[in-house]
């Protein structure tokens, strides 16, 4: 299955509660008028968009169609899926320029956040990346030991110490370690936090201070791991972080688990966060870049026949070969 297909797979959930009934809606009216939009948005705040963007949403759409002088109600997913898209866009790519680079990985336990740095640290390998992971969780039983076994699948080096070590001494050795192996990325593991924990928080500081000392002029990168089945309070819990953190991206889990994935416009447009890479399934490489223009094509396009040929364009884009990759499955 190409990336295309997983994303719209990962999506059919959303797409068949959220744009099912705004399909339904739209075959009910003949023409556009006030009632199309009050009904539209009453829609997506009930697809977990948030009111906020679904009223941002629904006065672009008033303008385009204005603009245009679009009469047809079949008209409307056209627009929403260019008003998605731009939207969306800005400051979705990794900025990891430099080596090393680092990327320090938040989030309260439950969120899948160990898994998500596997599948990141296979995804950064497979682009070419030398990754080394930091077991900076340091607090969590097990923590580590799951961690080690995500470094193993995704044939990756893993620095650790004992547990309940300090986690910038891990984050201090692992940055010592990066520089005399030639890695290209640092992937930091830290304990699931809440905003309201203050001394875990001032743990985050510490870390940042150590990786500030001793990588003064690296990229860095702080995402917040969230669970899209929770809806709104992710949205809750990204603003929280935010405040206290200094967030760069998100990372939207388990999106194939929930009608809720309408939440990625909401933390776009609410918290002005990009999101940088999405969880659409369980396999290894289900953790996928996230696209603004092919989101917003999965979402609102239900009319989608090309599928492998958007799937080709972008492997190839992204330098993927699935000959390889059927392979190393294999054995």
């Amino acid at each position: 299955m190409g990336l295309f297909s997983k994303i719209k797979e990962g999506l059919k959930k959303t797409r068949d509660s959220v744009v099912g009934q705004i399909d339904s809606m739209l075959k009910s009216f003949t023409k556009i008028d006030e009632e199309l939009f009050e009904e539209l948005e009453e829609l997506l705040v009930m697809g977990d968009v948030g009111v906020t963007t679904a009223t941002a949403i629904t006065a672009e759409l008033r303008k385009r169609v204005k603009k245009e002088g679009i009469t047809d109600p079949q008209e409307v997913h056209r627009l929403l899926e260019e008003i998605t898209a731009d939207m969306l866009r800005g400051g979705d790519e990794l900025s990891l320029n430099t080596s090393p680079s680092i990327i320090l990985v938040i989030g309260v336990n439950g969120v899948g956040k160990t898994t998500t740095i596997g599948k990141l640290a296979n995804y950064l390998s497979n682009n070419g990346k030398k990754v080394l992971l930091a077991a900076a969780d340091t607090f969590r039983a097990a923590a580590i030991d799951q961690l080690e076994i995500w470094a193993d699948r995704s044939r990756c080096e893993i620095i650790k110490q004992n547990e309940g070590s300090d986690p910038a001494a891990v984050v201090f050795d692992a940055i010592s370690a990066a520089k005399a192996r030639n890695a290209d990325v640092i992937i930091c593991d830290t304990a699931g936090r809440l905003h309201n924990k203050k001394h875990l928080m001032d743990e985050l500081a510490k870390i940042g201070r150590v990786i500030n000392r001793e990588l003064p002029d690296a990229d860095k990168e702080t995402l917040l791991v969230l669970d899209a089945t929770t809806g709104q309070n992710a949205v809750n819990q990204a603003r929280e972080f935010k405040n206290a953190a200094g967030i760069s991206g998100i990372v939207l889990t388990k999106l194939d688990g929930t009608a809720k994935g309408g939440v990625v416009l909401a933390i776009r447009e609410e918290l002005d966060l990009p999101v940088k890479f999405i969880g659409v399934g369980e396999q290894m490489d289900d953790l996928q870049p996230f696209v603004p223009e092919d989101f917003a094509k999965a979402l609102f396009n239900r009319d989608l026949t090309n599928d492998s040929d958007i799937d080709n364009a972008i492997d190839e884009q992204m330098g993927l070969n699935t000959e390889d990759s059927e392979a190393e499955e294999e054995q």
